[in-house]
């Protein structure tokens, strides 16, 4: 597996200096609707694609409930679910209440069986624009090389 990137300007504005650095940002290129997610586990697993929908609608309709009574949900390797949220900080103790909560959300742990894949995840940098791989960059486990082996100082950061 690939996870692809590109290279996207970021200004810093908390700076007087207002200055440009550039960062590698994960490029999705598609998304599986649910249809076609039910025809490919029935392909793997061999169960009907009724019996997939199913289940799929049933662990959703679970996770559902469960999270919305405030468990977590462990999925074995898979991963957890638990709820979450984000507030505003306030002063003073007595100022915290459900009126500064801004965002619900639902965060997702994953488990082993991702943790194991992404770390043998190589990268492969996109050309700008292009949506087309330029090259692999390494592995997953080797944060911050560039992959060109020498000191990137030579690098064009756009490509």
């Amino acid at each position: 597996m690939a996870i692809k990137y590109e290279v996207k300007k970021v200004i810093f504005g908390f700076d007087k200096t207002k200055t440009e650095k550039f960062v590698a940002q994960t490029k999705v290129l598609g998304s599986v609707d649910f249809k076609t997610l039910c025809e490919e586990v029935q392909k793997v697993s061999m169960a009907p694609r009724g019996v997939v929908k199913m289940v799929i609608d049933g662990l959703v309709d679970t996770l559902n409930m469960d999270l919305d009574k405030g468990y977590s949900v462990q999925l074995g390797d898979f991963g957890c679910f638990r709820p979450g949220l984000n507030a505003k900080s306030q002063k003073g103790v007595d100022d915290v209440d459900a009126n500064t909560v801004y965002r619900r959300k639902i965060i997702f742990y994953p488990g082993s069986y991702f943790k194991n894949m992404l770390g043998k995840a190589t990268l492969e940098r996109l050309s700008l624009g292009k949506g087309s791989v330029s090259g692999s960059t390494g592995s997953g486990s080797k944060p911050g090389g560039n992959g060109s082996g020498g000191d990137g100082k030579d690098d064009n950061p756009l490509g």
